[in-house]
């Protein structure tokens, strides 16, 4: 009860000061709802448990090549038979290969990402469905009929949750065509190892069943996941796989190359899964964390000040018998009034942030895609509130209860001026550190949009039209492009268009990023070693043309080349330098040598046609399509009237907007073939856009933060030479009644200002390099920030300081010299 009355206390007290009170309640609600929003995020994406049963036995197997930049190699068939008959703390075994598939049968014609995977694989991942039933084991084998299965999204957002899609035939295109019959709808759950629309079984692929995919142990383009056995750990089925791994290399020395540096990892599947988007998260909750530390300090330099004014009140209920531990609770109370407004305020603005933050975040892991707030955003805001109340409390120091000689004592002011310094440097001290990361941010971002691509990315509109081959002879597919081409430069504004498979930066990436080893004239092959690896493209004539490249040497491809011609490409300018240095590269040949080529597609003629030399006609400008700041790149072009390719994709260069074409060009696709599928219309420059989207996003959500952080710790630094200015108005009196010039004491203020900034950016700095030290021990993407970020920052907190000590210090120099003697 004596608490209640307490509460009843410190609710009339503040409303006595409501404008301290409102202060208090907002800056709490920043620093409270900011933490709640991102804590609550981190709990969803990195710590709640997956929809799949028996979770934390599912492992996931990697196998990567550092040596060649491939972190995902995936598996091949071999590969996979060899691991399972060796490993044994492994109960069961689920694969699962990325496809892109075209499919035809439910609602408009659309390229889909697919996964083509065993009878088994559901069983091991624990996953169920909601319609229907899932692949099992009696749909593997070459004599099983085709089934899919639709993603929970994919069958919500496209399909609208239709249940008569159960029985429906859709016809899949991909290396080879098929007819599947759906079967089922998955149920929510995380899309990894890729985000997919379907799921089909192994022979909806004709691909996976021939028998150089059975066969070729370099023929790696599986993902391999696991079910622990009882009583196995995680740290010893990756001892095991290590240990069966080198037996492998051992046995088949030519599989891996040296230079490669193949390994095999394991990991629990949440932590895989969770990987992408841990670091960014935990920064993120450092950030926060940085930004409650500003918000407490502020708050504690309001609570100070105005425990200063009451030292009177305080020191009367001392000597009429209060005890020490009363005060504290009366002031505890007035803290869990203002810190429970705060958090209330603070959880109902966290709701649209952690929505927003869910957002940019599924940039990073596929798992925040389908996040939703629940009842951890209440108690995880109630948790700060009480922590914020208690360091709150005890801030302010109590009087004694009676001197020696029996007369009361009050708090030295000197004393609490103090305490609002220190926590007035760690304001600064914290936005020092916010402001270093954001600015490092911003000036990594500046970099990655000034970077030049060597392409015309603002007149080129590249548009997804995938290849279909169904009913098709492989020269029909070809004429359906080059008809396509024909039509679309035929249109107004049109100035070239040009057939390629890969759209630079939003098709990169991925186990093929390795590229195909080669040779050329001259270059001699090491036993054991590797060739030099290329990027292999195709594409049609006019191609560099539309895109703003230039022909170094040589020429483009035309009509005279072709099948029945001699086989000629055009090559990148580093590959030219590389395998031709100081010679002129047109007329040398280069020939594909990598061992995986066996496995491609085409009868005998057309495999020994591609692997023959091949005359460079052409050296054009290198084309980076994967990175956003290009690298110099091996790449050799193939021309599309060789037939043999894997993507469609068209380019359109204008000199009108872009996006008007997309209907004519949809019209005249469409006209040729009505059941193919034309998607992810966008300029080159826009392509680009989205995939500095992560950038982008990192800079704005830890710039808000910084501002944040800097506006607190502004409010913060000129509290506190208020306080200061206040406490020595007496003082200043005296020093002005003594002949000491108004601007002295201006500077003097302003001084004291810069002081405190000098000082919190040296504890910053010293704290920010300490903790980047720490946390690069753990998270490898963490980087110290340039000199460039650190400079800039320190000198906008510095600036900023000097800007808030200025009212002060204009006050301090304005004092009344009676007013002032008579305030004591």
């Amino acid at each position: 009860m004596s608490f209640i009355r307490d509460l009843r206390f410190a609710a009339h007290s503040l409303t006595r000061t409501p404008g301290l009170a409102i202060a208090v309640v907002l800056t709490l609600s920043l620093g409270i709802g900011a933490n709640a929003a991102i804590f609550t995020l981190v709990r969803g994406v990195l710590l709640k448990p997956l929809v799949n049963r028996d979770e934390d036995r599912l492992i996931y197997i990697r196998q990567s090549a550092p040596g060649i930049g491939v972190e995902d190699a995936a598996f091949s068939v071999p590969e996979f038979q060899d691991l399972r008959a060796s490993v044994k703390t492994v109960s069961a075994f689920g694969d699962f290969s990325g496809m892109d598939f075209t499919m035809i049968g439910l609602g408009e014609p659309r390229s889909i990402h697919g996964g083509v995977v065993g009878g088994n694989y559901f069983d091991v991942m624990g996953l169920r469905p909601v319609l229907g039933r899932l692949i099992g084991p009696q749909d593997d084998g070459p004599n099983a009929a085709g089934v899919v299965v639709l993603t929970y999204r994919f069958w919500t957002t496209a399909l609208h949750k239709d249940p008569s899609v159960l029985g429906k035939t859709v016809r899949l295109g991909s290396i080879g065509d098929r007819s599947a019959t759906v079967i089922g709808v998955l149920e929510p759950c995380v899309p990894y190892p890729q985000e997919t629309e379907i799921i089909s079984n192994l022979v909806t692929s004709p691909h996976h069943l021939s028998a150089t995919m059975v066969t070729g142990r370099v023929h790696r383009m599986t993902e391999l996941f696991g079910h622990l056995a009882p009583g196995a750990t995680v740290d010893q089925a990756s001892a095991e796989f290590r240990a069966a791994y080198s037996a492998m290399k051992k046995d088949h020395p030519e599989a891996y190359a040296q230079e490669a540096k193949f390994q095999i990892g394991v990991k629990s599947l949440r932590d895989q899964i969770t990987s992408g988007a841990r670091t960014v998260l935990l920064v993120l909750l450092a950030a926060s964390g940085l930004v409650f530390i500003i918000a407490c300090s502020n708050v504690a330099n309001l609570i100070l000040a105005r425990t200063i004014r009451r030292e009177g009140e305080l020191a009367i209920r001392v000597a009429l018998g209060a005890s020490k531990g009363a005060l504290r609770r009366m002031l505890l109370a007035e803290s869990l009034l203002l810190c429970g407004a705060g958090a209330a305020l603070g959880v109902i603005s966290a709701q649209p942030m952690v929505a927003i933050l869910a957002r940019y975040a599924s940039r990073f892991s596929v798992r925040a895609l389908d996040f939703k707030v629940d009842s951890s955003l209440l108690w995880i805001g109630a948790a700060l509130a009480i922590v914020a109340a208690v360091i709150l409390a005890f801030v302010p120091r109590l009087p004694a209860s009676v001197t020696p000689n029996g007369s009361l004592r009050i708090t030295s002011s000197s004393r609490t001026n103090r305490r609002q310094r220190i926590f007035a440097v760690t304001q600064i001290a914290a936005s020092f550190v916010l402001l270093a990361g954001a600015s490092m941010l911003i000036t990594t971002l500046i970099a990655l949009q000034r970077a030049q691509t060597g392409l015309d990315t603002q007149h080129v509109l590249a548009i997804d039209v995938p290849a279909m081959s169904y009913g098709k002879t492989p020269q029909q597919v070809v004429d359906f492009y080059k008809e396509a081409i024909r039509r679309i430069d035929a249109l107004p504004g049109v100035s070239k268009t040009a057939f390629g498979d890969v759209v630079p930066w939003r098709d990169g990436g991925g186990p093929a990023a390795a590229g195909l080893q080669f040779s050329a004239d001259g270059h001699v092959h090491a036993s054991g070693v590797e060739d030099p690896r290329a990027q292999w493209r195709v594409i049609s004539p006019g191609f560099f043309a539309s895109l703003g490249v230039p022909i170094i040497a040589g020429r483009d491809f035309n009509a005279s080349d072709g099948p029945g011609k001699e086989p000629v490409v055009v090559v990148s300018q580093t590959l030219a330098q590389r395998m031709f240095p100081n010679q002129d590269a047109v007329n040398r040949h280069v020939y594909w040598t990598d061992p995986v080529l066996q496995f491609m597609e085409g009868t005998a003629l057309e495999k020994a046609r591609f692997v023959a030399p091949q005359r460079i006609i052409g050296v054009t400008a290198d084309i980076d399509d994967e990175h956003v700041v290009p690298e110099p790149i091996l790449t050799v072009y193939s021309s599309l009237d060789e037939g043999s390719f894997f993507g469609g994709r068209l380019f359109i260069h204008t000199s009108a907007n872009p996006y008007s074409l997309v209907t004519p060009v949809t019209r005249i696709v469409r006209s040729l073939s009505a059941d193919q599928p034309i998607e992810h219309a966008a300029t080159l420059e826009d392509i680009r856009a989205e995939v500095l989207t992560p950038d982008r996003l990192n800079s704005l959500v830890f710039g808000v933060f910084a501002a944040v952080a800097l506006a607190i710790a502004v409010v913060g630094v000129a509290g506190v030479l208020a306080f200061s200015v206040s406490a020595r108005t007496r003082e200043f009196g005296i020093r002005l009644a003594l002949g000491s010039e108004p601007q002295r004491l201006l500077k003097g203020v302003i001084a004291e200002g810069a002081v405190m900034a000098a000082a919190g950016v040296l504890a910053g700095a010293a704290f920010g390099f300490v903790l980047a030290r720490l946390a690069s021990g753990y998270f490898l993407d963490v980087k110290m920030p340039g000199a460039l970020p650190v400079l800039v920052s320190a000198f906008v907190l510095m600036t900023v300081a000097v800007i808030a000590s200025l009212l002060p210090a204009a006050r301090a120099s304005r004092v009344d010299v009676m007013q002032a003697l008579r305030s004591e």
